[in-house]
């Protein structure tokens, strides 16, 4: 088993609560239609928050619960840089675990 898994799982957890902290957690699904962007990121059709609660916490945790083989890199916070740039300050903890979390799919599997 990846010696990452319980750590990613948290850290997972940690996206979520500060997701919901920063007011960014909906309640609401989007549409259907919305998440089945194909777009990077669904650009064209979820915010990044969105994107974050409806399509990268759900397959992540796929992924980590079924075993599947974890990505080989993570780029997701240079991502969240680019767009919470006018809003650095409010964004600093979801940067920073998003950046954890990277540098942990980074990590060789041990």
């Amino acid at each position: 088993m990846d010696r990452r898994l319980p750590e990613l799982a948290d850290h997972l957890l940690l996206i979520e609560r500060e997701l919901r902290a920063q007011g960014w957690w909906s309640a609401t699904p989007p549409s259907a239609e919305a998440l089945a962007s194909v777009e990077p990121f669904c650009v064209d059709s979820l915010s990044f928050e969105e994107w974050l609660q409806w399509i990268f916490v759900p397959r992540m945790k796929v992924i980590i619960e079924s075993g599947q083989p974890l990505p080989s890199v993570s780029g997701i916070r240079p991502m969240a840089e680019m767009v919470y740039s006018a809003n650095l300050g409010k964004a600093f903890g979801l940067l920073v675990l998003l950046g954890e979390f990277d540098a942990l799919i980074g990590k060789a599997t041990s």
